[in-house]
């Protein structure tokens, strides 16, 4: 009893862990961007940015995505939160978000982050952050 009780414990004080892992090695981070170049400044728009600068857990460049909702008249910050939820982003990296955008993303459970300067050093930050 006293063994099952032990194992028990241990299964769930490393759960948390296994889990943290396992999200950390399919991470996705979207960073807001003017053009295509890593060495870019991140766009003070989230929403209405020209391009998304997609990274792996590892910080390698792993597709660059045009945003779709860049010319949008209105609703682009929810619409642009949500196109990104889709395609399995987890943190998304701007200068600044409307608080539309920031609904819509809580509400996907995804994370984002203000940030200023390039999208090299956007990336690194968000990196030692997880």
């Amino acid at each position: 009893m006293k063994r099952m009780i032990l194992i028990s414990l241990t299964i769930l004080l490393l759960y948390p862990v296994m889990v943290n892992a396992a999200e950390l090695e399919n991470m996705k981070i979207a960073v807001a961007a003017g053009s295509k170049s890593t060495k870019a400044s991140v766009s003070n728009m989230a929403a209405k940015c020209p391009y998304y600068l997609i990274f792996n857990n590892k910080g390698e460049l792993i597709e660059v995505i045009d945003n779709p909702y860049k010319d949008a008249s209105r609703n682009a910050g929810p619409t642009a939160a949500n196109f990104l939820a889709q395609r399995g982003i987890d943190t998304i990296v701007a200068e600044s978000f409307g608080s539309k955008m920031i609904d819509a993303l809580r509400n996907n459970g995804k994370t984002h982050f203000e940030f200023k300067g390039s999208v090299d050093d956007a990336v690194k930050g968000v990196l030692k952050l997880n």
